[in-house]
């Protein structure tokens, strides 16, 4: 599934040609993904002004002239796919429609936003904007990790006699949002912690240390466009690159990156999770 990385690559693809520009049509080709759409969702669409284009945790929302947000999250093997973008950056002519696009954004500009689904984990829903993160998918998630909200304070005081691993906890949403399995690896293995070690057990001072590699690790991943598993892919089609950069994750048996320690990754299973690391260099 996309971590935040990768879904904030997507929001900034589709920002130059979705913000301060009109929905002339919306076509709904299904009424469900993962859930039941929204009624008349084609309707409330069509003619909207798409205001602003924003990320919380691993989903896009896309705030309307209307006062409502369309929520879209791109789920197991979702992706939005952009064609005829107004200003070159993409591929001008629009596709033949394929099976999987559920839904298709006609832009004013010329520009056309498809969801495509093969899978159908996706989910896409519209709410009232002023009331957004009162929405039960948005409710529950903890502060942004490269927000003002994320700090040592909130993580030490989150972590507390946690009986919990380490991994586990950094992958609850209600402590910080919008991490994921592959960048907890890496935030583990360059914080030198175990995912194995209980999270109340860590002291304060390695704790805090964790929350600016955190926001290293996800500026890293954003910069390099994403991690390019599986289904992921860009707006424009492209692949992100920040695979080639995994210093643990998926490297079972592979050697330890870190200058002599000479010890290979291994995996462990955490709640049907694998969790890469190094046993030399993580404790």
């Amino acid at each position: 599934m996309p971590e935040l990385p990768e879904v904030e690559t997507v929001r900034c693809g589709l920002a130059p040609v979705m913000e301060n520009a009109v929905i002339a049509r919306a076509d709904v080709n299904r009424p469900d993904l993962r859930w039941p759409f929204p009624e008349r969702m084609a309707e409330r669409l069509s003619g909207q002004k798409v205001e602003r284009l924003r990320r919380r945790s691993k989903y896009i929302l896309a705030d309307l002239a209307s006062g409502e947000s369309l929520l879209i999250h791109l789920g197991m093997s979702g992706r939005m796919l952009i064609s005829g973008d107004p200003l070159g950056k993409f591929v001008n002519d629009h596709p033949s429609p394929e099976k999987h696009d559920h839904v298709v954004l006609h832009m004013s500009n010329g520009a056309r936003i498809t969801f495509n689904d093969p899978r159908r984990f996706g989910a896409m829903d519209l709410m009232d904007t002023a009331t957004a993160d009162q929405h039960k998918l948005l409710a529950v998630l903890g502060p942004e990790p490269l927000g003002n909200d994320f700090h040592e304070a909130h993580l030490i005081a989150a972590l507390k006699g946690r009986n919990m691993p380490i991994k586990s906890a950094l992958l609850d949403q209600r402590i910080v949002a919008g991490l994921g399995n592959i960048y907890v690896c890496e935030t583990l293995y360059r914080a030198g912690i175990s995912p194995a070690c209980k999270a109340g057990r860590i002291s304060a001072v390695r704790v805090a240390a964790l929350v600016p590699i955190i926001r290293q690790v996800l500026s890293e991943a954003i910069k390099a466009g994403g991690s390019s598993l599986r289904d992921f892919r860009q707006a424009d089609g492209e692949l992100g690159y920040f695979q080639h950069r995994f210093d643990v994750y998926g490297r079972e048996g592979q050697a330890c990156r870190t200058p002599d320690c000479g010890n290979i990754i291994g995996r462990i299973v955490q709640s049907g999770r694998s969790s890469f690391y190094c046993p030399t260099c993580q404790r």
